[in-house]
This record gives structure tokens, sequence and C-alpha cells, in this order.
């Protein structure tokens, strides 16, 4: 796709996302066979349900049909959210990614893995797990250090509730005792 193109759906399109209460993440159009896809992918601070997404496609779709931004050649139109082990790359993701474990390799040529505690404007303060029994430490860890960053998939991690909810029953059963 030319950066041309790029830039003209982006301004075609971003000011309807933005009108539902979402932020317009990423465009990209392929061709998939004899067909092209133009696939957007939207996101908000809140996440975006699937009514939501199902609303802003609706609207991007009858805004794409009333111009020629995408030739006169069929497409598809995929409009979606940003996966689960989703790249890092605005201040906005690191926000929203705040409790999430989070792989980053770093600028030095080192990779960590760490939780985001908190994201202010000049960077992270993390919480990396301990290893072999070891506590957790923190470290800060400066936006311009980072090359990349994508948040990992965590299928046993309790939520904070969960945690909560443990630590008053542990309460309780020692009381009972």
């Amino acid at each position: 796709m030319s950066t041309t193109q790029s830039e003209r759906l982006r301004e075609l399109l971003e000011p309807l996302v933005t009108s539902q209460g979402l932020d317009l993440e990423e465009i990209d159009v392929a061709s998939v066979g004899r067909r092209r896809v133009l696939r957007v992918v939207v996101d908000s601070d809140t996440g975006a349900d699937l009514d939501r997404v199902a609303d802003v496609s609706r609207a991007l779709s009858a805004k794409l049909d009333e111009t020629d931004a995408m030739g006169a050649g069929e497409y598809t139109l995929e409009v979606g959210t940003p996966g689960a082990e989703r790249a890092l790359t605005e201040h906005r993701h690191y926000v929203r990614a705040v409790d999430r474990l989070v792989r980053f390799q770093l600028e030095e040529g080192g990779e960590l893995v760490a939780r985001i505690l908190r994201v202010d404007d000049e960077g992270l303060d993390l919480e990396v797990p301990g290893v072999k029994g070891r506590k957790a430490t923190t470290r800060r860890l400066a936006f311009p250090d980072i090359a990349r960053a994508r948040v990992q998939v965590e299928f046993n991690r309790k939520n904070k509730n969960d945690a909560e909810n443990d630590t008053v029953n542990d309460a309780e059963n020692e009381e009972e005792a």
C-alpha cells in the first residue's frame, strides 16, 4: 500500500473512529488472491466490545462506499481490536497495559520480562518477577531504552480480586483453627 493511500485512508477514517470513542490503531491493505482486504484496528482506554466494533464497522463501510478511497475494485473490510499479544508502540498502549506482563527488547540488546506497575511521560515502573523462589524486584525503564515491547499472554495469573479473596479466606481459616 502506498503511503499516499495509507494517509488518505487514515484522514478519511480516523474522524469516524474517534467519533465512536475509539482510537484508530492501524490500517492495512493486503491482497488475498484476487481480492483486497482492508484491515482496521481500533481500541480505547476501556477496551472495544463487539457492539462498539460493529458500530464503527458500519460507519466505516458507509463512508468507504461513498468515496473512491479504495478504488474501483472489490475489497473486504475487516474491523477488529489488537490481539492479546499486542505490540506497544504509543504512550497510550503502555497506559492500557498497566498490570500486564510485557516482554521488552532493550536498545542495549538485552531482553526483559516484567509487569508494568505505573506509566508516566518519561518511562515505566516495572515489577520484575523473582526467579527460583526469589522475591520480585522493581525497576525503572525509560522509553528511549525500549526497542520493542509486546504484551504477553498469561494463562494462570490470578486477578487482584482473586488474590484479595484468598487473603480473606486464609485469615478466616486461621481464626477458625
